[in-house]
């Protein structure tokens, strides 16, 4: 029996993914992002064990809800590509009972390899849509960022691309750190490079997790920045839109 390291479970989640979505937060994250919101997620090998089962079981609860409103799950972290063979049984058992399947990812545990590809084509398989985070297009930013430089996390969409798996691409807004026109412009113009792409969303920086870092004695490190304005988010749309040949990009109402 396969096992998953589960961190939390959201029963009517609306903001990942299409519909109604059944949520399940892995645990453990290679990445150390400044502005991490699940900051209690990081730590890898532990959380709850769970089975495939146990998650069908309560999924179950709720598919009357998930299949009115054209939901599903979506597995999110944490960082889901961490447990590959728990994520492939898991969105097997779904489709079995017609759930429509979601994986929330960075991109960053993506290695080109022939072991990542071999299980990566399994779970693939079983995948309606990928929610990719791309949260800085410079590298260098992107490591300062997050602790990882982003050429694997790159060449990650460039996969998905090529797999023709459908992708919502998600960049999280924040001022003077994700947010200069050369940059927005840049990411805008590497998505119109996939042919995937169904949706951008832009995502406002919020300090909603800033609570957990202090409950676990750590200091934010971006204390001292606020939400962008209304007017922020619609010039980083237009600013990523600009570049792009498909009219893609969602700006949160």
């Amino acid at each position: 029996m396969v096992l998953g390291n589960i961190h939390s479970i959201e029963s009517f989640g609306t903001v990942d993914g299409p519909g109604i979505r059944f949520v399940v937060f892995t645990q453990g994250c290679p990445l150390r992002c400044k502005y991490c919101h699940n900051v209690d997620t990081r730590a890898i090998g532990t959380g709850k064990s769970v089975s495939v089962d146990e998650i069908i079981h309560e999924l179950k609860d709720y598919l009357p809800f998930i299949q009115a409103s054209g939901g599903g799950i979506t597995v999110s972290g944490g960082e889901a590509l961490l447990q590959i063979p728990f994520l492939t049984e898991l969105f097997k058992a779904c489709k079995a009972i017609g759930v429509h399947t979601a994986l929330d990812t960075s991109g960053c545990c993506y290695v080109d390899a022939p072991f990542f590809h071999k299980k990566f084509d399994e779970l693939a398989s079983y995948t309606d849509l990928v929610l990719l985070d791309i949260k800085e297009i410079n590298s260098e930013r992107h490591k300062w960022l997050t602790g990882q430089p982003n050429e694997h996390i790159l060449a990650f969409a460039r996969l998905l691309s090529k797999k023709q798996i459908p992708m919502w691409i998600r960049h999280v807004l924040v001022p003077t750190v994700t947010d200069s026109e050369q940059d927005l412009t840049e990411l805008g113009a590497f998505i119109d490079t996939l042919q995937n792409v169904e949706r951008v969303e832009i995502l406002p920086y919020h300090k909603m997790g800033v609570y957990k870092w202090e409950a676990m004695g750590l200091d934010y490190p971006l204390e001292d920045i606020e939400s962008p304005t209304d007017e922020e988010v619609k010039r980083a749309a237009q600013l990523i839109q600009q570049n792009m040949t498909k009219e893609l990009v969602a700006v949160p109402q």
